[in-house]
C-alpha cells in the first residue's frame, strides 16, 4: 500500500508534532509494509520523513522543480517531478491509494480534494491547529453533489492510523485493470 502524507511546508507545534509520531508509530505496527510518499523535505514533511525513517518505512519524496536543491536522507527515494509544486501534489496523490492529511495549509487542502476528485480514501487529523482543521465545516462528509468519496476525520492519531490500515486500501490499478 503507498500512502500519501499530506503536511504543512512549515515547522508546526510539538502537540502537533506528538500527534503524527503517534500516528506514524502506529501506521507501523498495523501496516509496516506500507511506501509513504510526501511532497517535500523541509517544515513538518521532514519531521514525519525523520520519524518514519526511524520506523523503518519505506519513504519517496516527489519534490516540486523549485525545490530541487533539497538534500535528502539516505533510504529515501528522491523522485524529481519536473512539476511546481501543485503539479507535484497531483502526481503524489495520483501515486497513491489512500491520502493521510496530518496538518497544514492550502497544499494540504489542496491534496485533500486531489484525493476526492480521484476517488482515493481521504482521510484528515484534525485538532493540529492548521488551516486544514476547517475542512470539516466546509466539507462535513463530500466536497460535491457527486459523492465521490467520503472524507474522514480523526481527531485521535491512533485511531486513524488503525482505521486506514483496517481499510486495507485495494491499489487503484487493480480496482479498475
Amino acid at each position: 500500500m503507498q500512502i500519501a502524507i499530506a503536511a504543512h511546508s512549515s515547522p508546526v507545534d510539538p502537540r502537533t508534532e506528538a500527534m503524527a509520531r503517534e500516528f506514524l508509530r502506529e501506521l507501523h505496527s498495523q501496516c509496516p509494509t506500507a511506501t509513504l510518499l510526501l511532497g517535500g523535505y523541509w517544515g513538518f514533511m521532514k519531521t514525519i520523513v525523520d520519524e518514519a525513517l526511524n520506523l523503518g518505512f519505506r519513504i519517496a519524496v516527489i519534490l516540486p522543480i523549485e525545490r530541487y536543491d533539497v538534500e535528502l536522507p539516505s533510504g529515501v527515494t528522491r523522485i524529481d517531478s519536473g512539476c511546481e509544486f501543485r503539479c507535484r501534489s497531483v502526481i503524489m496523490v495520483r501515486s497513491s491509494d489512500a491520502l493521510v492529511a496530518l496538518g497544514g495549509g492550502a497544499g494540504t487542502i489542496i491534496e485533500v480534494l486531489l484525493a476526492y476528485a480521484m476517488g482515493k480514501p481521504a482521510y484528515v487529523l484534525v485538532g493540529t491547529n492548521l488551516s486544514s482543521d476547517s475542512l470539516p465545516k466546509a466539507f462535513p462528509e463530500y466536497v460535491d453533489d457527486r459523492r465521490v468519496i467520503r472524507i474522514r476525520y480523526f481527531d485521535d492519531p491512533v485511531k486513524l492510523a488503525r482505521e486506514v490500515c483496517r481499510e486495507k486500501i485495494m491499489p487503484m490499478k487493480t480496482m479498475f485493470g
